[in-house]
């Protein structure tokens, strides 16, 4: 216990230094969005439909400075949303953020995961991103906040994967040598990191690793700090991160990066090794996918508490019974050139274009169309619809 105490005030104390993320604080609602952070998305991408209510309730488990918590309260007008974090310096930030934002519909609490059962009630929504990895007990946390889902509801995870981060399990390891006995100086850590970086040869690969991926945001000492000297870490590969979720009691709803976990991509080339692969449980898939393509720093994922009723619009009638509406999570729009929910670039044909301008019309509609009536004026092939609510550009409502 009392290691665990020892932890967490050094992780509360890094944060208390370098307040995290340190994203900028503006007097507007935050720009763009994660999808992953709005609930109907994030459920439509769980559950294949849209959820049938909006006034939930939502708990960023871990704030930081509020970057989170003000896309969700922007991104779920409807929803009520809690805050909660181990920093009280990080806090002062998250309040002070949402409060010139004008996200009013948000409470802090100075609470660390492992207390969060003394906030009352139960969550539809749990958000809790970068935090688990640095607890000293994540699968005590994890079973916290799971006790804290409702029936029904959704929790969105994101921890580090240790391929990813080799490179940087280095550094870390090498400024705690030159630090020695100053580990709790965070500013002596940076200060030590970006001496070594300097220092080393531009060659060097751990030099190269961070000009390729992460030297732009380690400009900030606080995301600097966040990276190399953060006095907990733990990372996962597959393995381990299945037993973290089978420890949570949660159903796994899958990786909110699905292009990634594809392996055909991988190695499509040859129907041998695919053949081989058809007798691979799921996990074996992952672990085989990650094995090959090393690059992945971090896992970003759903879970799920029963009950939870999922559809499949593979059957023809039911898809065109259902009720599209516009994501909103989509940038560009009205134009035939668009940004998808993870930015990229989708040039839609001008059938498409109007089969969604006329679920841009549901979503304001009192008597939605279904997609078999817009089909009936907008002849675009079923397979279509369905790309269309796959790339979480439509959602759909039984």
């Amino acid at each position: 216990m009392k290691d665990k105490l020892d932890i967490s005030a050094a992780v509360e104390g890094l944060y208390d230094t370098f307040p995290f993320p340190p994203d900028p604080l503006v007097d507007e609602a935050p720009p763009g969005y994660n999808w992953r952070w709005s609930w109907p998305v994030a459920y439509s991408f769980c559950t294949g439909q849209t959820p049938q209510k909006q006034n939930i309730k939502i708990l960023d488990a871990g704030c930081g400075t509020g970057s989170s918590t003000d896309y969700l309260v922007h991104l779920n007008p409807q929803a009520s949303v809690v805050g909660i974090d181990l920093s009280s310096g990080a806090l002062q930030v998250a309040k002070e953020r949402c409060s010139r934002s004008g996200a009013s519909r948000v409470e802090f609490h100075h609470l660390s995961i492992y207390d969060v059962g003394q906030i009352e009630g139960e969550f539809d929504f749990i958000n809790c991103v970068g935090v688990l990895h640095h607890l000293p007990d994540p699968i005590k946390g994890i079973q916290n906040l799971t006790l804290k889902l409702a029936p029904g509801g959704i929790m969105h995870i994101f921890v580090y994967a240790e391929l990813g981060r080799w490179e940087i399990r280095l550094m870390q390891q090498a400024i705690a040598i030159l630090q020695g006995n100053k580990g709790r100086n965070y500013k002596d850590g940076v200060k030590i990191g970006r001496q070594l970086f300097a220092s080393l040869p531009e060659n060097n690969r751990l030099v190269k690793y961070e000009q390729e991926r992460w030297a732009f945001e380690n400009k900030r000492d606080e995301c600097f700090a966040d990276m190399y000297v953060h006095p907990q870490e733990i990372d996962y590969n597959i393995d381990t991160l299945f037993e973290l979720i089978e420890a949570s009691g949660l159903e796994f709803l899958g990786f909110s990066n699905r292009e990634y976990w594809n392996i055909d991509r991988l190695i499509g080339k040859s129907s041998e090794l695919l053949d081989r692969v058809v007798g691979l449980d799921e996990q074996e898939r992952y672990r085989l996918i990650e094995l090959l393509d090393p690059q992945i720093s971090h896992y970003e994922f759903f879970l799920g508490r029963p009950p939870l009723p999922r559809i499949d619009w593979s059957d023809d009638r039911l898809l065109l019974a259902a009720i599209p509406k516009l994501s909103p999570c989509i940038q560009g729009w009205p134009s035939e050139n668009i940004f998808d929910g993870e930015y990229k670039l989708v040039n839609l044909s001008r059938k498409e274009y109007e089969f969604l301008q006329a679920c841009d019309t549901n979503s304001n509609s009192q008597s939605p169309s279904t997609v078999g009536e817009i089909l009936a004026n907008i002849p675009v092939e079923l397979e279509i619809v369905r790309s269309l609510q796959s790339r979480l550009l439509i959602l759909l409502t039984e």
